[in-house]
């Protein structure tokens, strides 16, 4: 029973910080004259549309994963290398307002939120669900954000790099996602922490700034 309510708790946050990423993805690549999301159906907050199965599994499991990438296709683009720059950017910065809304409401809930423990009787299950939203979305963006095939940060990275160097991440975009694959199932059933060491600095610095406290054990 703890475990069923424990999915009941969790799946919601999760859905929303996969949902909010990818329709902000689609959102911003429209606002810059790209249709592709729209026209695929993808324009839309039905977390239906942008569920990736294994991905969601994953994010259950491990608490790491994705959706569905929504399409963009550069070419409708005004200024590709600049536009895709913020398109890229869109879905980690959707993330961390969504994190930072969620630190906020758990703040106006609880104002000695830095003194909450789990368990206690002001521990609420809608606490839950916040505290849980805001590191959800904080691990989401920051992850994401990582430069590293197919991952948004790599996308951010090639609209920064100078056109001489682009050669480079294109060379890395074939190996880049075994090489994120095997950091994963290093860091998840090997008990080498890797993805913490380089996300924990940024979601804790962050979830203590967004909600006055100390959530790491969430993380």
């Amino acid at each position: 029973m703890d475990r069923i309510l424990s999915l009941l708790i969790i799946a919601p946050p999760i859905l929303f910080a996969l949902t909010v990423h990818e329709y902000a993805h689609g959102w911003v690549a429209y606002k810059y004259g790209d249709p592709t999301a729209k026209n695929a159906g993808r324009l839309t907050l039905n977390p239906l549309s942008h569920l990736d199965p294994l991905g969601t599994i994953m994010l259950f499991l491990v608490h790491l994963g994705w959706a569905k990438p929504v399409p963009v296709n550069p070419y409708y683009l005004r200024n590709p290398k600049k536009d895709l720059i913020w398109v890229s950017l869109a879905g980690p910065g959707a993330n961390i307002l969504t994190a930072l809304a969620c630190g906020l409401i758990i703040r106006l809930i609880h104002p000695m939120s830095g003194y909450l423990m789990f368990g206690s009787s002001s521990f609420s299950v809608l606490t839950l669900m916040l505290v849980y939203g805001m590191m959800i979305n904080l691990v989401l963006a920051f992850f994401n954000l990582i430069p590293l095939p197919p991952l948004d940060g790599s996308k951010i990275l090639m609209g920064l790099l100078p056109p001489q160097y682009e050669y480079k991440m294109e060379q890395l975009e074939r190996f880049g996602p075994f090489l994120l694959i095997g950091i994963i199932m290093v860091t998840s059933f090997a008990g080498i922490p890797i993805l913490s060491w380089i996300l924990s600095p940024f979601v804790n610095f962050f979830s203590y700034l967004f909600a006055g406290a100390d959530f790491s054990r969430f993380f």
